[in-house]
């Protein structure tokens, strides 16, 4: 699980919107601010026997990581957090 949904960055930070990008999400913010400090994106594939491939992209480490458990969900009341 991406750990942007509890940092208090999300909605403003740069690494997150390329996230959304990859998931074609709606973004929190149209034109983030935020250059976050070394965040690590792990992008993990995989396939299933329908010849489907399932691509995820996380965050996974940040050093501007700044915890504010459910800023996400704050942010997009009654939405399911991403995956």
């Amino acid at each position: 699980m991406c750990i942007c949904v509890d940092c208090r960055w999300v909605d403003r930070c740069r690494a997150y919107h390329a996230v959304e990008e990859q998931h074609e999400a709606m973004h929190l913010c149209e034109s983030p601010d935020f250059k976050p400090i070394n965040p690590r994106i792990v992008v993990s594939i995989a396939s299933e026997k329908s010849e489907s491939v399932d691509i995820e992209w996380d965050v996974r480490s940040c050093e501007s990581f700044d915890l504010d458990s459910g800023r996400w969900l704050r942010l997009r009341p009654g939405q399911e957090v991403p995956a």
